[in-house]
């Protein structure tokens, strides 16, 4: 995977995924970062790429000229010049893990980083592919969302991990939760670790650590089960414990 990261804070980018995992996984090769400051092609003498915005109102807009050409010099550095443009934005689809694999299975990904009011949108228009939001709230800048989704599709890259088991297992990965984990010591605080995950029987370890998996995702986020893959198994599980809760709680 090759990220090509359009910024007026290539620094910021850099210093920010240069670490444990990811910074591993760079120096391994598995993955690529290209940082293209934008500034670097305004035609301005200052390298200023914003203006104040037609129809007044507050803040300035980032000028389109800068940003197309900045995002042609990253599509020159691809092979065949072909590659998902995407512009991080309060507007735009929230980022989710289904769509993290998406992403995943492309060779080259080119990620725009907005500022100030945003980008004139003549330039939007011509070269984004995917509008993108990582949850409902306004940052400052972009920067901080395009290394949340490289984080998140660099996981699942062969070998970033180191262990392909992990990434299978973790949260929102076949729509559940994950279960509880535990290390040494064996007792903390007069809490035990779980007896099934001391007893070395695999198969029961497995089913108790996918039952707590369908527990705890129906207690916090019951909305993922309906698009979750379930057996006969992990449906009668459910069925006890919500028969369970019916008889314990008061009749309203």
């Amino acid at each position: 995977m090759n990220y090509h990261v359009l910024t007026l804070f290539p620094d910021m980018i850099v210093s920010g995924l240069h670490t444990s995992i990811l910074g591993r996984a760079l120096e391994k090769g598995l993955i690529s970062l290209d940082t293209i400051d934008i500034r670097d092609y305004s035609m301005n003498r200052h390298r200023r790429v914003d203006d104040y915005p037609y129809g007044g109102g507050a803040g300035m807009v980032m000028a389109p000229g800068p940003v197309y050409r900045a995002c042609e010099a990253a599509k020159a550095r691809i092979p065949d010049g072909n590659a998902r443009v995407i512009y991080l934005t309060p507007q735009g689809t929230v980022f989710r893990q289904d769509m993290a694999r998406e992403f995943a299975k492309e060779k080259h990904l080119i990620f725009l980083c907005g500022h100030y009011e945003g980008i004139d949108e003549r330039v939007l228009s011509r070269v984004v592919t995917d509008y993108v939001s990582i949850g409902d709230y306004v940052l400052t800048g972009g920067e901080l969302p395009v290394m949340v989704m490289i984080d998140v599709i660099s996981r699942l890259i062969p070998g970033v991990l180191g262990n392909e088991a992990s990434a299978d297992s973790e949260s929102f990965e076949n729509s559940l939760l994950e279960y509880p984990q535990y290390t040494r010591p064996e007792e903390f605080m007069g809490e035990k670790v779980p007896g099934v995950l001391l007893s070395g029987h695999h198969a029961n370890i497995e089913r108790w650590r996918r039952n707590q998996s369908l527990l705890r995702t129906l207690q916090v986020r019951p909305d993922l089960l309906k698009k979750a893959r379930l057996d006969k198994k992990d449906l009668e599980f459910l069925r006890q414990v919500l028969q369970s809760k019916e008889e314990t709680e008061p009749n309203s």
